[in-house]
This record gives C-alpha cells, sequence and structure tokens, in this order.
C-alpha cells in the first residue's frame, strides 16, 4: 500500500500543484524542488510518458485532462513518447542537491533521463 505525502495542502490545492510542476517538468526536461515534492512529481510524470508511449486518442485526452498546456501534451505525444518508446519505465531521476539556504529544505532536481 502506497500512501502519499499531503505536503502541508488541501487535495485540490495539492493536485493543482502536482499538475502544474509535472507540465513544467515535461516541459523544460528538469525541475528543482524539495525532496518530497520531487518524490511526488516523478511518478506523475512516469505516467504521462507511458500515456504518450501508447499513442491514441483516448490516451491524449487522458494526459490533456491532467497536464495545463495543450501544448505540452503535443510535445509528449510528438517528441518525448517516442524518444522513450524502447524504454520500460525509469523516465525521471530525482537527483539531491543539498539544502535550501532560506530554511534548509532538502532540495533536489527532477530529470527526464
Amino acid at each position: 500500500m502506497s500512501t502519499k505525502r499531503k505536503l502541508g495542502k488541501p487535495t485540490d490545492q495539492r493536485m493543482a500543484m502536482l499538475r502544474a510542476m509535472t507540465t513544467y517538468l515535461l516541459e523544460s526536461g528538469q525541475i528543482k524542488t524539495t525532496v518530497t515534492r520531487a518524490k511526488e512529481v516523478a511518478p506523475l510524470a512516469e505516467k504521462m510518458i507511458t500515456l504518450a508511449k501508447g499513442a491514441n486518442l483516448a490516451n491524449y485526452r487522458r494526459t490533456l485532462s491532467f497536464l495545463t498546456k495543450e501544448d505540452v501534451a503535443k510535445k509528449l505525444f510528438d517528441e518525448i513518447g517516442p524518444k522513450y518508446a524502447e524504454r520500460n519505465g525509469g523516465y525521471t531521476r530525482v537527483v539531491r542537491i543539498g539544502p535550501r539556504r532560506g530554511d534548509g529544505a532538502e532540495m533536489a532536481i527532477v530529470q527526464l533521463v
């Protein structure tokens, strides 16, 4: 049983934040965030890439319902999905980069492999 982290936010705010972070990760290739947020975003990005690998209209609509930008969904299906066609999972990497200067929160970079 996997328990999801609440990240100190109500469900709607948490999902909006994770959707935005996933969208930005797929758009730019990497994001810098806290370790706990990174561990939540990585599986969501993996699921989106897996959907893009089986490119059909139903999967495209499912990604559109999750991602916040339409052009990112198009990029996902046109570029990112085919790029990982031969790879079975493990599309993201979480690299710890040490504490944040202001509050000491452990930071990480989430990257597309």
